[in-house]
């Protein structure tokens, strides 16, 4: 299996970031007197993979809309502010070891479904940025995370590509792109189907 570029998703792909998203976003949540929505990193599972609205219309069903996205999006600043600030390692093993080697001879991307922001913030808590060299997400983008895939293709001349991801969602989004799918069985989600799975994230050396 050769490709030129290698597109990852983040999170049940790179780390596990599920406790101190919920820590985060329960901040906020108590700042705002809503200590009656925190969440946990067991409600967030299902979640991860899926788009901001959709977070915001699990996590917030009482509050209506349009204020219930505004308070999504103060929710992700402080959760996006506690995750820089935290030092706690929530990579999976292995992860920036296995992302050196594969540099060598792969271009290496990153694609999210996430708020702007997320991606660098991932990329600079795990120390990928010698070997990243480009990301994109949900929001810069505002579509689906196929089209996404695609506009990053395009805007970095890549044209052999696989993504590597854990949910169904990425299923979808590498089959609206074109491109194969590697599933991560580590990571939050379970699939239909899948081009090559892996157990461990440094499995993908031997591919």
């Amino acid at each position: 299996m050769k490709y030129e570029s290698l597109i990852f998703d983040i999170d049940g792909t790179l780390w596990d970031s599920r406790e101190l998203v919920a820590e985060g976003y329960n901040m906020q949540l108590r700042a705002e007197g809503l200590e009656h929505l925190c969440v946990d990193a067991e409600i967030l599972r299902p979640l991860f993979g899926k788009f901001i609205t959709e977070f915001a219309d699990a996590m917030l069903p009482s509050i209506p809309v349009p204020e219930r996205y505004e308070l999504m999006e103060r929710c992700m600043k402080t959760e996006q502010e506690y995750l820089l600030a935290n030092e706690c390692s929530i990579g999976y093993p292995k992860v920036k070891e296995t992302l050196r080697e594969l540099s060598k001879k792969h271009r290496l991307f990153i694609v999210s479904n996430a708020e702007r922001g997320y991606p660098k913030l991932c990329i600079d808590k795990l120390g990928l940025g010698e070997y990243v060299q480009g990301h994109m997400c949900f929001g810069d983008t505002g579509t689906s995370k196929g089209k996404t895939i695609r506009t990053l293709m395009t805007k970095h001349n890549i044209e052999s590509a696989i993504y590597i991801g854990d949910t169904q969602g990425d299923l979808e989004a590498c089959r609206e792109a074109g491109i194969p799918f590697i599933f991560c069985s580590y990571g939050f989600g379970h699939v239909e189907s899948y081009d090559a799975k892996i157990d461990s994230i440094d499995e993908l050396l031997e591919m």
